[in-house]
């Protein structure tokens, strides 16, 4: 049995391993773990866990998914596409309800590994994961509001529009003080990258303000005051888990495996465009799903391929699996001994983070190019996905958004789908605008099939004309390149109008796969195997021997 598809990357790059690469891993995994380290707090708190809780996942989730993946540069952990998901899991079911879900998740990602599925993802449409990205990064902004100007109100709303309506109604208690902090923070994440694009800004801007608070005394938040920070390594701890448990998780668990597939497998398509390498789907699907699953038992959260630290592992030099595992033991190492200092960071300055985060993620320049230039259903698609995911979740609106794309799909091919039927060659205006005829004996009529035979496209296939004086149909199939169930029995059932009025089907040049469902049925032996031919001369020519 070939196993190949699911071997992991690290031993095809540990062939030709040199010390010299070794540096360059190593310094690039240095520098990932640093920008990941604040992002990591930052996901977290936003998720509504403990703040340790994202390291635990980038320390878990992200040694296996670079020792196990199938990408050579993949850099795994929280990312912001889970916030949402993973703040009303919790908020609902608390954290046994999203280890449960997590775990669940990472079985389906290694299925869809084992059964080739990491292929199939390419099929989401792009208004579908376009729509409910910048849904998400709307959601993560507004989450973040409450800490940015420093407001004094209770727990936030978790729905969308009550959240909006309690900031509103609370906007009076804004804190000056932090929302200063805030502001500072910010101006240093967009103007940093001017000075230097090697030290992250949020790392500067986590230091310069902490230092601020700190000496300062400023009555500004910051996670010490909200949250109690564990250090030392994740425990081992595996949930209760019941059946109505599990039966509650299977929808958020599947919205997870989705979303965990398709961020990773889109980071791995731009790694490779930036190290002109070539990823293992489906590998990288077992190993997204070993690291969720380990996540989990390790206290951590939803982990995927994270598009920015991949990229930035590429620009450090990064060019095996070794670099993504010295990121996980680096945040290891910070997990042990910095943790501590993680409480005196200003709540203000890790919202300006996320909402960085958000900013980026959204590709609002993209929705604007597909709402000026797409087509109005793939823009119905985009928007609708897009308002459920911000009003309602993420669950609904990918369910949603697949049902109406396919429906609209379907609908666009039904409308090209269409029965022509030829004009005589002795008309010779009409043949002079289609040469590609030939001339039709005087007993036939020859129709011509455009596009795939399926159940939206079949009404046209039986209006065929009745011409006393016509014993043969020749139906020309070169243009069908597929054929479902109902367009078998539509044939079907032209075949038994045929009979009826003593004509003889002929089918001409009918490609592999209606062939098939043709072979499978059983409709070869009831047409005849002498009525089918490979072009349309043959048919035509087949046609002349059954002249009355």
């Amino acid at each position: 049995m070939d196993l190949s598809y699911i071997r992991p990357k690290i031993f095809e790059a540990l062939k030709c391993y040199t010390g010299e690469q070794f540096v360059k891993d190593l310094i690039s995994g240095i520098i990932v773990a640093i920008i990941a380290m604040p992002l990591s707090i930052a996901l977290a708190i936003a998720s509504g866990v403990n703040p340790e809780q994202g390291l635990y996942t980038a320390v878990v989730a992200g040694f296996f998914i670079s020792f196990l993946g199938g990408s050579i540069v993949q850099i795994g952990g929280p990312t912001a596409a889970f916030v949402i998901i993973i703040y009303g899991i919790v908020a609902q079911y608390g954290m046994a309800g999203l280890t449960v879900a997590t775990i669940m998740a990472g079985f389906m990602l290694i299925l869809m590994g084992i059964f080739r599925l990491g292929d199939l993802i390419k099929f989401i449409p792009k208004t579908i994961t376009v729509g409910f990205t910048f849904g998400i990064a709307v959601s993560i902004v507004a989450g973040q509001i409450k800490d940015f100007f420093g407001l004094d109100m209770g727990a936030v709303p978790a729905e969308f529009v009550e959240k909006m309506i309690a900031l509103f109604k609370n906007f009076h208690t804004l804190n000056i003080g932090t929302f200063l902090i805030g502001l500072l923070a910010l101006l240093i994440q967009i103007l940093w990258p001017k000075v230097s694009k090697k030290i992250p800004g949020p790392l500067i801007a986590i230091i310069i303000t902490t230092l601020i608070v700190k000496f300062g005394n400023l009555p500004v938040k910051t996670i010490g005051d909200l949250y109690t920070i564990k250090a030392g390594l994740p425990k081992f701890s595996v949930p209760d888990i019941s059946p109505e448990l599990i039966s509650l998780m299977i929808s958020p668990a599947f919205t997870i495996a989705i979303l965990a597939a398709i961020e990773s497998l889109l980071s791995c398509v731009v790694s490779d465009t930036m190290t002109g390498s070539h990823h293992s789907p489906n590998a990288e699907l077992i190993g997204q799903g070993v690291g969720n699953i380990m996540s989990a038992i390790f206290g951590g959260i939803p982990a995927t391929g994270a598009i920015a630290r991949t990229a930035a592992n590429v620009k450090n030099g990064g060019r095996t699996p070794i670099a993504g595992m010295i990121h996980a033991i680096t945040l290891m190492l910070i997990l042990l001994f910095l943790m501590p200092y993680a409480s005196l960071i200003p709540m203000s300055c890790l919202a300006t983070i996320l909402i960085i985060v958000g900013y980026n993620m959204s590709g609002w320049r993209n929705v604007v190019h597909i709402i000026k230039t797409a087509p109005k259903s793939d823009i119905a698609v985009l928007l609708i996905t897009l308002f459920l995911t911000v009003l309602f979740d993420l669950v609904m609106a990918i369910k949603f958004g697949m049902i109406l794309a396919a429906f609209l799909f379907l609908k666009r091919m039904s409308d090209i789908a269409n029965v022509r039927q030829w004009v005589d060659k002795s008309d010779s205006d009409e043949y002079a605008l289609n040469s590609d005829l030939k001339a039709v004996p005087e007993n036939t009529i020859v129709y011509e099939i455009f596009g795939a035979l399926f159940f939206g496209a079949t009404k046209d296939l039986l209006n065929i004309a009745n011409e006393d004086e016509k014993n043969v149909l020749v139906l020309r199939m070169r243009n069908v390149p597929a054929m479902d169930i109902s367009g078998l029995e539509a044939l079907e059932e032209l075949l038994g109008i045929c009979k009826k009025r003593n004509m003889t089907l002929i089918l001409s040049h009918v490609n592999k796969q209606p062939m098939k469902v043709m072979e499978k049925a059983g409709f070869i032996e009831k047409a005849g195997r002498e009525n089918f031919c490979e072009n349309i001369d043959k048919a035509l020519e087949r046609a002349r021997t059954l002249d009355k």
